[in-house]
Parts: structure tokens; sequence; C-alpha cells
């Protein structure tokens, strides 16, 4: 009798502190903690916070432009630079002074300007970069900052007590867009591989629209249990962006009126 209390006590406790985390996470509300008129800091949970900036363009005015940076134990890595040195300046001093964190290290997810356009800023403050192969390649041929680390399929970083990954699993935006995974969070940075619901298909010029699904679905089946998914341009959801942008590169949309910059 006695045995079968302790199991189930034990079972009833496992059940709450699943529940605890789950309710923690579902009531977790976004607070934007940093505001300029050229960076926004959104934290999104109690160890990542998104980073804005703007891109300006002739035809679509200032393009906002996500990036991820996911915390633990005093120290962040980033997940984009923001899209010139002025705002990664910016979103350093923020980090350094207000956060008092250390940053170990930037990763761009592909070679655009709004994944490494604050890349010498970075470089400047002593702060190392990571980069997938065939985005240095890209950056060295358009004559971009280049990355100072390069990995071949996947990189495994610690960040405090915890760990990130940046893997690449097919072309689609580009042919060397990457995602990061922050695995203690479930939480995906997709970049501009993965649309907000409702996106057009967006800006296509070095995009492999063939590919770009079934990249996607190769993520899907690597992390099924994702709790929160943030798109390079728009506003952060879950899983639900992944299949949106499945079905948006599986189907004929016409009017391509939601901009990414290069």
């Amino acid at each position: 009798m006695k045995v079968g209390l302790a199991i189930l006590l034990t079972i009833l406790l496992a059940v709450s502190l699943i529940t605890c985390k789950n309710s923690k996470e579902e009531d977790f509300k976004p607070t934007l903690v940093y505001e300029s008129a050229i960076l926004q800091v959104t934290q999104i949970t109690e160890n990542s916070f998104i980073h804005t900036s703007f891109l300006q363009t002739n035809d679509f005015g200032n393009v906002p432009c996500n990036g991820l940076i996911v915390s633990d134990n005093k120290e962040v890595i980033i997940f984009d630079t923001p899209v010139n040195d002025k705002s990664a300046d910016e979103l350093i001093k923020w980090i350094k002074e207000t956060l008092q964190y250390k940053i170990k290290g930037i990763i761009p997810t592909h070679f655009h300007d709004d994944c490494l356009g604050g890349l010498k800023s970075f470089h400047t403050n002593k702060i190392p970069s990571y980069a997938y192969l065939t985005t240095i390649e890209l950056a060295k041929e358009n004559n971009f900052i280049v990355p100072q680390n390069s990995f071949k399929d996947s990189l495994l970083l610690k960040v405090g007590n915890k760990t990130i990954i940046a893997k690449s699993f097919g072309e689609g935006h580009t042919k060397d867009n990457v995602v990061g995974y922050f695995p203690s969070e479930e939480l995906l940075f997709g970049g501009c591989l993965i649309k907000e619901l409702g996106a057009q298909k967006g800006y296509l010029g070095d995009a492999n629209i063939k590919a770009w699904s079934s990249t996607v679905e190769n993520i899907k089946k690597r992390f099924p249990n994702l709790t929160l998914v943030v798109p390079g341009h728009g506003k952060y959801g879950n899983a639900e962006l992944l299949d949106y942008t499945i079905d948006l590169f599986k189907t004929k949309h016409f009017g391509e009126d939601k901009f990414e910059s290069k």
C-alpha cells in the first residue's frame, strides 16, 4: 500500500512540474524592454529576446528585421546582426550595460544585410562570429564583411549551462540559410526561411523555390515539439509558421507584396 502511494505521489509531482512549466511558458507576456528610433528588443521568454532593426529601402520604407538573443547564466548568443553597424552598436551596448551579460557569439543565418549587415560592429567589439560555410563563401563573393568561423553542416555552442544549435536543412530563401534552435525552450529562430502567418513569398532573388517546402519539412521532422518559432520578418508564433511556410511554397501565390531585403 505504501509503495502504491509513493508511486502515485511521484506521478502527481511529475504532472505538477510539467503543468507548471507549460503554464509558465503560456503565461509569459512578451515585453518591449528596449526601444529607440532604430532598434527594438522584445523579451519573449525568461531567457530569450527578439531584436528588431529597420532596413531603409527605396520602395518599402523601413523594413523590420528580426534576430534572436538567447541567454543563460549571464551569457548570450545572438542569431543575426541588426541591419547595420549603428543599430548593432546599440544592441551590443544594451546587452553589456543593461543586461550586463557577456556576448559569446553572433551567428548570421544567411548572407543578406538583414543577417550580417552589422557584423563589423561585433568584430570591433571582439565578439566571435560563426556561419555556415556557404554563407562565408557568399559573403566573400559579394565583398561583405566575412564571418570568422565556419561550420559545414551544424554548430553546437554553449551559452551559460545550456546549448544552442545552428544547422542547415537545405535551400529555400537562399542556398545558405540555416536556422537556430534553443533546446531548453523548444525555440526555433527560422530567419527568412520561415514566414509569419499571412505573409507572401517575398524577395525571391536568391531563392530555391522548389526546395523550400522540403527544407522546412526537414526542420519540422527534426524538431517536432517546438513551442515558439521566430521568423526573420513579422510576428513570432508556434509551429503553425512551419506549416504555413510549407503550404505557401507548395501552391501558387501571386502578388508578392511582402518584401524581404538582401
